[in-house]
């Protein structure tokens, strides 16, 4: 079923916690944040800054969403999804993906050089960490005891890179697809990309020796 959104923004991704789902957007004046108790009505909300916001999580009573630009202030985090307060990242990167695991949100970016992981205890305080090559890296998940990162330009030899502590990662090979994204569920890591041949999808069990899988078609997948 179709529903209204807040407003005619970019909304690039939603999560859910505390009993609501909070989308963030890369587009819209002073209303890049919308939430809703139940998926069907949304409100808008005063982002903290008109930055652009790709990625939104939720972990241990907060939202954290990174966002791509220039500034420094390219993290925003809410205890409830309507007030909102910037945060210094720890580099000036294009942050594409974060995720909540073991105590510790990580977000990984696609530019900087040997900085393009960095991590925070609490969403506030932000520390640059060294990825297993400086690649495109656009999604990184938690499942299983590990983070797990996957990028949009891997040679195949390092589109993957894991991590038991988001501090120390190893790169880990996989298809040459550029993959947009990765989630865990089921005891099973499932990466979906935007270019190959039927071969868009990718699984793994522990992270680290991945297979590549047929997609249902060769198209753009990007969750």
């Amino acid at each position: 079923t179709i529903r209204t959104s807040a407003a005619d923004n970019s909304w690039h991704s939603v999560t859910y916690g505390a009993g609501l789902l909070v989308a963030v957007a890369y587009s819209g004046t002073g209303n890049r944040v919308m939430t809703s108790p139940d998926g069907i009505t949304w409100t808008s909300r005063t982002s903290a800054a008109d930055n652009f916001w790709w990625d939104v999580v939720y972990g241990n009573g907060l939202f954290v969403a990174v966002a791509y630009g220039t500034g420094g202030n390219q993290v925003m985090t809410s205890p409830d999804g309507i007030e909102w307060t910037i945060r210094t990242s720890a580099a000036d990167n294009q942050w594409f993906g974060v995720t909540y695991g073991n105590g510790l949100f990580v977000a990984v970016s696609g530019t900087g050089v040997g900085n393009r992981v960095m991590t925070s205890p609490d969403g506030i305080t932000w520390t640059s960490r060294a990825s297993a090559s400086d690649n495109n890296w656009y999604s990184v998940t938690y499942g299983n005891g590990l983070f797990v990162a996957v990028a949009r330009d891997g040679t195949g030899l390092n589109g993957v890179m894991t991590s038991p502590d988001g501090i120390e990662w190893t790169s880990r090979s996989a298809a040459t697809n550029q993959w947009n994204s990765v989630t865990y569920g089921n005891s099973l890591f499932v990466a979906v990309a935007d270019s190959g041949t039927g071969d868009r999808v990718m699984t793994s069990p522990n992270g680290a020796d991945w297979t590549s899988r047929t997609s249902a078609a060769d198209n753009r997948w990007y969750g």
